[in-house]
């Protein structure tokens, strides 16, 4: 049983030993470690800091860009409403212009076709009087042989045209 209960001398003797090595570490270790520990602590704290600070920053940063993001989609929708408003515009300028022009052309058509009326009727008129003056020389020919009835119809003519006049 001697292995277990140890003897007073070896307990005096430990106690002791542990009484100096205590002191020794007191006096020379246990500031040198407490400083540690606390340096440690600080900059632990520090770290925590500099971390909250980076957080808030970023939720800041983070809020400006989605402020940004938004401003820019508002931005985004004006000018697609701006465009959208130029191109019905343009479209509505086009079908304007093309009525106009197609107008135009409508009454060009209108001149040329009664240019053309009035051409056509012209030369109309001038082939029935050639017409009619062949067929009314053809039927003075044949009703005038003598020279009794052409003298008698030149004179009657000429006193028309004197009458008119």
């Amino acid at each position: 049983m001697e292995l277990f209960t140890p003897e007073f001398g070896l307990v005096f003797w430990m106690f002791i030993a542990f009484l100096g090595l205590f002191f020794i570490l007191a006096k020379f270790a246990w500031p040198f470690i407490i400083k540690s520990m606390d340096e440690r602590a600080d900059l632990i704290d520090k770290g925590v800091a500099y971390a909250q600070e980076a957080k808030t920053k970023l939720d800041t940063a983070k809020a400006e860009a989605d402020k940004l993001i938004a401003e820019a989609r508002g931005q985004q929708a004006d000018i697609l409403r701006d465009a959208a408003k130029m191109r019905n515009q343009i479209i509505e300028d086009a079908h304007a212009e093309a009525a106009v022009e197609a107008k135009k052309v409508a009454e060009a058509a209108q001149l040329s076709i009664e240019q053309a009326q009035k051409e056509s009727a012209k030369q109309l008129k001038q082939e029935a009087g050639e017409i009619a003056l062949q067929i009314a020389e053809k039927v003075l020919r044949t009703n005038i042989n003598n020279d009794a009835a052409q003298q008698e119809l030149v004179q009657r003519y000429l006193s028309e045209v004197e009458t008119k006049n």
